[in-house]
């Protein structure tokens, strides 16, 4: 699991705001083209102008450390860019699955059903938790329920799935997620040094 220090933290609004920029991301996007399922913006449009956000956050600290390690399984550090951790991804999941909305209603059912069998069975294997487990640990787990022709169940493979699908939203509607993916967004991409002279005598402006 990644140190305190590595761990980065989102406001409220900030965690709101990225939602709604993943979700119209996938709204403007083939986003079944990688396997995600539908992803709709969350209810109405909260004010992001009011101070508070009108619900609490609900996933337990235990959750939000399983969330935070199995995102980092997800996307790790590489040469494309920092793990999940390091741009929020616990407070982005966070804030979606306590949301409430129907789309994240659901989700948080599967979500917390999810995060509770794979502690449960990095307790059985190792153990420990599944945060606490060791790098080694927590990826043959996660490559159990996603290989075809083993014991993982259904729930825990629609778990993953789900889970995976959120982590990837909320990680490529940051700049850092932009820069992994190649995207430079809206900037020029060469110099424009205006029109040929000649043009401009021809049309009688030089």
């Amino acid at each position: 699991m990644p140190s305190d220090s590595l761990s980065a933290s989102l406001s409220r609004r900030e965690a709101i705001h990225r939602i709604l920029l993943a979700s119209a991301l996938a709204a403007s996007l083939d986003i079944s083209a990688f396997g995600a399922e539908d992803i709709r913006l969350i209810g109405d449009d909260p004010d992001l102008l009011k101070k508070e956000i009108p619900w609490p956050r609900v996933l337990t600290e235990k959750e939000r450390r399983a969330v935070e390690a199995l995102a980092d399984v997800i996307i790790p550090a590489d040469e494309n860019g920092p793990a999940a951790s390091a741009v929020g991804i616990t407070d982005f999941i966070d804030e979606w699955v306590s949301a409430p909305y129907d789309q994240q209603k659901r989700d948080l059912a599967v979500i917390r059903t999810g995060l509770s069998w794979i502690d449960e069975e990095a307790r059985r294997r190792f153990s420990i938790d599944y945060a606490a487990a060791t790098p080694e640990q927590k990826t043959a787990l996660i490559e159990e329920i996603i290989k075809p022709g083993t014991d993982a169940n259904r729930a825990a493979l629609k778990f993953y799935r789900l889970f995976r699908d959120r982590v990837a939203g909320g990680y490529y509607s940051t700049p850092i997620g932009w820069k992994a993916l190649g995207y430079v967004g809206n900037i020029a991409s060469a110099e424009f040094a205006g029109p040929p002279a000649e043009i401009l005598q021809k049309l009688g402006l030089a």
